[in-house]
């Protein structure tokens, strides 16, 4: 309740050395609505609020609700608020913990943030409250400043300068999306995806041969190998891609690189083996014997996520590869009995994505339609040529500008010219120096701050021109620019897909365990599955409507329902 006897939406929590918790009710304006109480841990300080309630906390890998036992509906990172809050300011990359942004507030020197933990070596922090305002060796908040105090202090600041950007609306969504991904990750990060142990050992005696002592090379690889060397004539390790070229160039072959699909052009009979060698070697080094050991704990994974690791709002994982799962592997993501994997992967998200944001009406009415986007605009422009009409759209959106990419780009410029534009323009900025912005306001790094991966004159602001004369660099941040806009914005779908999903599903045994840019995997109870597939198809369009308001544009889903992941198509 609030002072005035109101009931109170909003509530803040903060957590001490010890691991008690200090919580409170907040105003519309951040501020504490009553008397601060104490709770033994942060466990009880949610049990405390309406289940409704909206926390703020300082992170949620850090207050970790799913340790609690407590389902949160809700809540404010502001750690994560900060980031993006920095972007928008154009302080890129600038310490975003709480001390920092409680010292930039008071005009205290700016302490470094936490280093992340190394993969391998664990995150007690997900599952223990001590040191999270300091301890040894970690920046906390000046001596004597109470935390509760500095959080609301904090949040109040961030709520004040998104009210003062341009589109407050727009970026308070996105902040509130960016919160939501924080809880996704955290239940997924402790749901784990199933994983079965056994097949995947069988698969790599299957494919690799026993497990060799003393940390030999795999029997198959070494037969491979001796392959590979039969076919030149002397010895030649297929895992050096020097020796690999020099022995193409001495047959006469002069390659490039060892990519697989130039190897493919050439007649030798080295180019089989070699490949087959590549294929298996990527297993084993990165889901190998070593790997699972590594993990692979009491049947499930966890690919430890960490939502907005990469410049475009994408999620990246910590160590583990979980977003690089080759289909061989995948026989070992199996549903537990009498459980089914619902999975769900969005259809050819980035175009729809770029329909809605430049609000190009014809490419909108395409992408309107549930069916095989690229497929109907190869019948509107390329006489049915669907690997063209693929090629023209990826081509507008990473920047193909060049030869055959450039001819397709002319054609989908004059049929659609609101939406080349948009990433013209996003291009042209980048190339100037400028800064871009997705739709809801995620902000691109600065040139000088590397590209990492990766609409209107509004979404690229006023940031500084570029140097003279254009060269290979500029081109290559114009590339990035023009990328950004459509792919942060689509990062931003899915976070709202993601939140929309995690509210249908909650009180449900079904579990959210992936999620991969455009593709969520639901483990739920076989009987459950037709529900769960609808629910990520509702999940998708609400999320469309709510980023990109009333739109043609449909986010359909591709959803199989599997026993084992192998199985979806895709």
């Amino acid at each position: 309740m609030t002072r005035d006897g109101g009931p109170a939406d909003r509530w803040a929590v903060a957590v001490a050395d010890d691991g008690s918790a200090r919580y409170c009710p907040l105003t519309r304006e951040g501020a504490a609505a009553a008397e601060p109480r104490t709770a033994p841990d942060v466990a009880g300080a949610l049990r405390a609020a309406p289940p409704a309630t909206r926390w703020v906390w300082r992170s949620t890998a850090e207050v970790a609700p799913p340790a609690t036992g407590v389902h949160v509906a809700r809540c404010h990172d502001v750690e994560a608020a900060e980031a993006v809050l920095l972007g928008h300011e154009g302080a890129f990359g600038e310490p975003r913990g709480l001390p920092a942004a409680f010292a930039r507030l008071r005009g205290l020197p700016v302490p470094a943030d936490r280093p992340a933990a190394a993969p391998g070596e664990g995150q007690p922090s997900l599952f223990e409250g001590a040191g999270l305002f300091g301890g040894a060796g970690r920046p906390g908040l000046p001596p004597g400043t109470d935390p509760l105090g500095a959080l609301l202090e904090v949040y109040g600041g961030q709520l004040r300068r998104t009210a003062a950007t341009r589109h407050p609306g727009r970026l308070t969504l996105l902040l509130a999306a960016e919160s939501a991904g924080m809880l996704v990750a955290a239940e997924m990060d402790a749901a784990g995806l199933p994983w079965r142990a056994d097949v995947h050992l069988a698969l790599l005696d299957e494919l690799l041969g026993p497990a060799p002592p003393g940390g030999l090379e795999p029997r198959r690889l070494t037969e491979l190998a001796a392959e590979v060397s039969a076919a030149f004539g002397f010895r030649v390790r297929p895992d050096l891609p020097a020796q690999v070229l020099a022995a193409f160039r001495k047959a006469g072959f002069p390659v490039r690189s060892t990519r697989s699909w130039e190897l493919r052009q050439l007649d030798h009979p080295a180019v089989a083996p070699l490949l087959e060698y590549k294929r298996l070697y990527r297993v084993h080094t990165a889901h190998g014997r070593a790997w699972l050991r590594s993990w692979v704990h009491e049947g499930r994974f966890r690919a430890r996520y960490v939502p907005g690791g990469a410049a475009s709002g994408r999620w990246t994982t910590n160590g583990g590869g979980a977003l690089q799962i080759p289909r061989v592997v995948r026989r070992a993501v199996r549903a537990d009995p009498g459980w089914r994997l619902v999975v769900a992967d969005a259809a050819q998200l980035e175009p729809r994505v770029l329909a809605a944001v430049s609000g190009d009406p014809a490419l909108a009415e395409v992408a309107g339609q549930d069916g095989d986007l690229y497929a109907a605009l190869s019948r509107r422009l390329f006489a049915g040529d669907r690997e063209r009409a693929k090629l023209a759209v990826l081509g507008a959106v990473y920047g193909q500008t060049s030869g055959e990419g450039l001819r397709h780009l002319a054609e989908l410029r004059a049929r659609y010219p609101l939406a080349v534009r948009y990433v013209d323009d996003a291009a042209e900025a980048g190339e100037r120096g400028r800064l871009v912005r997705t739709h809801l306001g995620r902000t691109c790094p600065p040139a000088d701050a590397g590209a990492g991966d990766a609409g209107s004159a509004d979404a690229f602001p006023e940031s500084g021109e570029a140097p003279a004369g254009r060269g290979a660099a500029a081109r290559a941040r114009g590339r990035f620019t023009r990328n950004f806009v459509v792919q942060g914005s689509a990062a931003e779908w899915a976070l709202l897909m993601l939140a929309a999903l995690r509210r249908s599903l909650a009180g449900t045994p079904a579990e959210l365990v992936f999620f991969q840019h455009d593709e969520v995997i639901v483990h739920c109870p076989a009987e459950q599955a037709d529900a769960v597939s609808e629910a990520v198809r509702a999940a998708g369009e609400a999320a469309g409507r709510l980023a990109f308001g009333p739109s043609p544009v449909r986010f359909p889903f591709t959803v199989a329902v599997v026993e084992s992941y192998a199985d979806a198509k895709g």
